[in-house]
């Protein structure tokens, strides 16, 4: 499945500017639909005694923003324990700010 360049650009890359937005819709590849059906048990990876971080990109829109759908605490409070790191930018920071991602990464594996 391919998404549509509108929900590229508005739930994916908002934080881009419309040139940046289409040169990077341009390299995507249609992805697997089975995945995104597939219930997976996670039970070991949440069990797993190593370290833990979350980055949470504060314009990523893809889930609607709040504690009742967004990624943060609703996702990030599964991991129990976890260093907790936080940036602007959309769900595609990859691509708007790789310079950022990278140093916040970085701080995300810190020890």
């Amino acid at each position: 499945m391919v998404i549509p360049f509108e929900m590229w650009r508005e739930a994916f890359l908002n934080d881009a500017d419309l040139d940046l937005a289409r040169s990077s819709y341009a390299q995507l590849s249609p992805q697997a639909y089975q995945p995104w059906i597939d219930k997976l048990d996670l039970r070991q990876f949440y069990s797993l005694p190593i370290p833990k971080s979350y980055l949470y990109c504060t314009e990523d829109n893809v889930l609607p923003q709040g504690e009742q759908w967004g990624w943060h605490p609703r996702m990030s409070s599964r991991l129990g324990l976890f260093r907790f790191v936080q940036m602007s930018g959309s769900h595609e920071v990859m691509f708007s700010n790789p310079v950022g991602l990278a140093e916040k990464m970085i701080a995300a594996g810190r020890d």
